[in-house]
């Protein structure tokens, strides 16, 4: 069928450890990839770049990012919000002071001190964990909100809503609302690709196997040699470092006007991203560009459905979105706890055993 392996040999250490050992992967890979380098950018238009394609790419990053966290290290975290918060009002106060730097030089400067924040709040994972440690890092969100709408210095004792000033990049626009949609498109899609493949190679390496093992039993990982402390505050920063670009991004070329208490209440973007990567798979890169999918399309989808064909008022299709996520999240845990990525997984494996019985 599609997936067999047949006639793949591996000759070298190097094949063997690669990102894609079969053939098909990687021409899947490489085909979406073409696809959404090539193509897209021709057909693109504001509404599908601020409706869909922007929202997609950027939640995918931040569910990448809680997804090492809570997937890879076991953490259980509510505060994503907050910590994409401070990587917005980072990257606000950045600009703002050193108006010449680039615009990807501020973002990656946001995400590090969301990370170092990040650190900051996961000091309580040493010797709290599970429902304890949730309500630490909710306790986190609702301080970090707090303190970015009542700390004026934050936007500049201006109004609490902050602007992203007009940048370009390599000589194109791309945080003004005169900015072209393709432009801020690969801008962001240049972003995920990069961090995606960094994440990619660090969850396979030491460090992913040592945040695994802490996952799976803590106390067999440390009389083991794995450093809780170090193992969980890395963990920590790294998904707070991905987490705070997402929101430097949100900020920039997403919406390019945030408010705090809107913008990042724990509804809209803590849950939101939790939810995403529960239904798309835990501790699965896969899943977080599953998950981020659909959680972003399925509002647009129920939208057409329910409210231009059926004619529900869009109150009540709202309604029907959060009965739908929570009986999908209720289904997942019960009958697939690993979400979509382990149902491709099996989709797969039936594939490469077709027409034997699985």
């Amino acid at each position: 069928m599609l997936y067999r392996e047949t006639g793949q040999f591996k000759t070298s250490y190097q094949s063997d450890q690669a990102l894609f050992t079969i053939t098909q992967d990687r021409f899947l890979v490489g085909a979406i990839l073409a696809v959404a380098v090539f193509l897209i950018p021709f057909g693109i238009n504001d509404y599908w770049s601020k409706s869909i394609l922007l929202p997609f790419l950027v939640f995918a990053l931040i569910s990448l990012g809680l997804n090492i966290l809570v997937g890879y290290c076991g953490q259980i975290s509510l505060g994503t919000g907050g910590f994409m918060a401070v990587g917005a009002y980072s990257c606000y106060k950045i600009m703002t002071s050193f108006p010449e730097l680039n615009l990807i030089v501020v973002i990656v400067l946001a995400g590090l001190c969301a990370a170092g924040v990040g650190v900051l709040f996961g000091l309580p994972s040493l010797r709290i964990k599970g429902f304890y440690l949730a309500v630490a890092t909710l306790a986190a969100q609702f301080f970090l909100v707090w303190m970015f709408n009542k700390v004026p210095w934050f936007y500049n004792y201006e109004m609490s809503q902050i602007t992203a000033p007009p940048r370009e990049v390599f000589g194109v626009l791309v945080t003004s609302a005169e900015a072209s949609p393709a432009a801020q498109y690969l801008f962001m899609l240049g972003f995920v690709i990069v961090f995606t493949w960094i994440a990619m190679n660090l969850v396979r390496g030491r460090v992913g196997r040592s945040w695994m093992a802490i996952r799976d039993r803590d106390i067999a990982a440390e009389l083991m040699g794995v450093r809780p402390l170090q193992t969980k505050l890395t963990a920590f920063a790294v998904s707070s470092f991905y987490v705070g670009m997402g929101g430097a991004l949100v900020f920039t070329i997403w919406l390019g006007t945030v408010e705090v208490t809107e913008t990042f209440d724990i509804l809209q973007s803590s849950f939101f991203v939790l939810f995403a990567i529960i239904i798309g798979g835990l501790g699965s890169i896969l899943g977080s560009f599953l998950g981020a999918a659909f959680m972003t399309l399925m509002p647009v989808v129920l939208k057409v459905l329910l409210v231009d064909v059926v004619g529900v008022i869009p109150v009540t299709a709202k309604h029907i979105e959060f009965i739908l996520v929570g009986s999908l999240i209720i289904i997942f845990l019960i009958n697939e706890p690993h979400g979509m990525a382990r149902m491709w997984g099996i989709a797969k494996e039936k594939m490469r055993l077709w027409p034997f019985p699985y």
